[in-house]
């Protein structure tokens, strides 16, 4: 053990000492700050659950034991099941704040980007449902820091529908204050748009058939501007084209104030310009198009609107991709409520842990790499290379 390792787990210790124990004070033999570390630390090199924590903590033991406050041993596979089943999920969420803060932070500094997009998503774990409890499969909306490589927070809620209700809570978890928040087209909603307004951020919405009336409008309006290709309004194009994996993509961006005749316009807080954005994929011969329509609360600035609406993939490119491919967390079987939603956060958390060390490898190596190296498993916890 060296004294960085020690070091290190110090300072993660700490961050868990408020956290309060929910398990009976009978016969309790691990204090809960270690046990919450060890299974971050389990999950981080590949657990996918409490018994699969317990037995690399039992391959670990030399190692836990001495950077641990553990005075009986390494736990079992049921204090780890215990106290995941135990601890309300924001409860356990919120004890990752000052941590998530510091990282967020860092990566601000490292990155010099002072106005973040944030993208808002939902996404399914779809084998956790358990139809003989009627339980459904957990369905949590998280919010992804597209230029850091954070997730800073998630809600679950029953199924998709309710994001509606989840986007809200989320946003109140989330110190948003100078960022442009993206969603699809399920979060386009006036108090949503308030939300966002009111908390100092900016916005940059999708528009479907939910919100059929604005969304038409906003169609028609800029069809009748391409016309005379915008030659009576402010509007403004941007244009990239891609080459890569046997395929062809071309981009264009175009923004342009919101006319002040628009249908309802007066309901939208902050509303200030709308814009589209049409991508052209051309593989092997065949061409596909495909235009989606945006309101914002962003002043016309194309390139920073077209920065944000392909931002916005960062969820499930680097994200929810991740999760599914490297964490597998897609088959996960696990289906206590609470067990499987804080597996969840573990998840993205350690997740967001990975995107920050520099090192070069996939994540899939450097997370096996956790479990094959301590010195390596301290770096990522210290964000370094040592």
């Amino acid at each position: 053990m060296t004294k960085t390792q020690r070091v290190c787990l110090n300072e993660i210790v700490c961050y868990f000492d408020e956290l309060e124990d929910p398990r009976s004070t009978i016969n309790q033999k691990h204090p809960l700050a270690s046990v919450v570390v060890v299974a971050m630390l389990a999950v981080l090199a590949g657990a996918g659950g409490p018994t699969a924590i317990a037995k690399w903590a039992k391959l670990k033991a030399e190692f836990l034991l001495q950077v641990l406050d553990l005075p009986n041993g390494i736990p079992r596979k049921d204090v780890f099941r215990r106290v995941l089943s135990l601890l309300k999920p924001d409860a356990f969420q919120r004890c990752f704040a000052s941590w998530l803060q510091a990282l967020r932070d860092q990566a601000a500094e490292a990155t010099g980007v002072d106005k973040p997009i944030l993208a808002v998503d939902g996404k399914t774990a779809r084998r956790s449902h358990d139809g003989n409890k009627g339980l459904g499969a957990l369905h949590a909306v998280s919010v992804w820091a597209s230029e850091f490589g954070l997730s800073l927070g998630q809600v679950a809620c029953a199924e998709k529908s309710n994001e509606i209700t989840a986007i809200p809570e989320l946003l109140r978890l989330v110190d948003i204050k100078g960022t442009i928040i993206t969603i699809d087209a399920m979060g386009t909603q006036k108090a949503i748009a308030a939300q966002i307004f009111d908390s100092k951020a900016d916005y940059v919405l999708a528009l479907k058939g939910n919100q059929e009336t604005l969304h038409q409008e906003v169609i028609d309006y800029i069809d009748e501007q391409c016309k005379d290709d915008f030659a009576t309004v402010k509007a403004r194009r941007h244009i990239t084209q891609e080459k890569g994996h046997g395929r062809e993509e071309i981009r264009s961006y175009i923004q342009m104030p919101v006319p002040e005749d628009l249908r309802g316009l007066e309901l939208w807080k902050g509303l200030t310009s709308i814009g589209t954005a049409t991508l052209v994929c051309i593989r092997d011969g065949k061409e596909t198009v495909e235009t989606r329509y945006y309101v914002s609360s962003l002043p016309v600035s194309v390139k920073l609107f077209a920065h944000a609406v392909r931002s916005h993939w960062g969820i499930e490119n680097s994200c929810h991709w991740s999760l599914d491919m490297t964490y597998r967390e897609d088959e996960s079987r696990i289906r206590n409520p609470h067990i499987r939603e804080n597996f969840a956060w573990l998840n993205r958390f350690t997740l967001s842990l990975l995107k920050q060390h520099p090192g070069k490898d996939s994540i899939a190596m450097k997370r096996r790499a956790c479990g094959w190296s301590d010195e390596f498993l301290a770096e990522v916890l210290a964000g370094v290379t040592l």
